[in-house]
């Protein structure tokens, strides 16, 4: 997916609300935007979102000092999800279809996101996510793919977020292979964020070779890109994998909530809707 003009009041405010988590020194904050501003005249339009992303949480580390603006919000947003992980799985047990419940508390979770916005509810967001039409669903695709897969490969998201993923794992019963980023970007989940949220238990853990906040495979590692082109069945969590994967040829199943405007015009939802779409399929 490219980047649109509409994206480019979001990278500033992205772009600020990173510099203030960094750092108290304004003097700073104001370095991080004028930056922004003469790199955003560098870049192509045709560049997708994550590509730019990376590149801005790059400058926002070297101008701060700080390698890992998100971390400590990343190990909150763990625990409290750790915390909602025993009622969640109840209420799949409970479910007619634990399954496509698992899917609504996993898109539900993608609420977690500091890229998108600096305020949200998760207790709100999974309930809403368990009672809110899809406004796509390929969910029969989903189950007849994942029936015939011998594994999964599940991009993931966000820290936090990780928990949720966890649960969708636990139903589909099939060796997991578990993507995260190779390094901190955002809030997006590494390899210790999906380790404190328990997916080491029930996934292989790899990495896309990436900081970028998406997988993008042309600047993903060889490894990553072999393991996406051999996969039988991709799941991809979250509104950066889907800017990042969306013009692949590979059969893939997005899981989200359309949290921004441009990206559900893209897929042809409204904004706020969840969606659980397959592609190439």
């Amino acid at each position: 997916m490219k980047s649109y003009l509409d994206c480019i009041p979001c990278f500033f405010e992205q772009a600020l609300r990173a510099g203030r988590i960094a750092t108290d020194d304004e003097q700073l904050q104001k370095r991080v935007l004028d930056e922004l501003g003469a790199m955003l005249s560098r870049i192509s339009l045709d560049s997708t979102p994550p590509e730019t992303g990376r590149l801005i949480y790059h400058m926002v580390s070297e101008i701060t000092g700080n390698p890992d603006p998100y971390r400590e919000l990343k190990h909150k947003s763990t625990q409290q999800a750790l915390a909602l992980y025993p009622s969640l799985k109840r209420t799949i047990e409970k479910s007619g279809d634990g399954l496509l419940t698992a899917i609504r508390i996993a898109i539900g979770g993608n609420v977690i996101d500091f890229g998108a916005s600096a305020a949200f509810d998760i207790d709100t967001a999974i309930e809403e996510a368990l009672e809110q039409d899809f406004a796509i669903c390929d969910y029969a695709a989903f189950k007849s793919s994942l029936a015939k897969a011998k594994q999964v490969l599940y991009i993931g998201d966000n820290a936090g977020e990780t928990v949720f993923d966890r649960l969708l794992i636990e139903q589909m019963d099939k060796p997991v292979t578990y993507v995260v980023r190779e390094a901190p970007v955002i809030n997006d989940a590494t390899a210790e964020d999906a380790i404190q949220a328990g997916i080491d238990k029930v996934a292989t853990i790899v990495s896309t070779g990436s900081d970028a906040p998406g997988a993008i495979p042309s600047i993903c590692s060889p490894e990553f890109r072999q393991t996406l082109d051999s996969a039988e069945f991709v799941i991809a969590k979250g509104q950066g994998n889907y800017e990042g994967l969306s013009n692949e040829i590979h059969p893939i199943f997005f899981l989200l909530k359309a949290k921004c405007r441009i990206i559900a015009d893209n897929i042809g939802v409204k904004k706020g809707d969840i969606v659980l779409q397959g592609i190439n399929i």
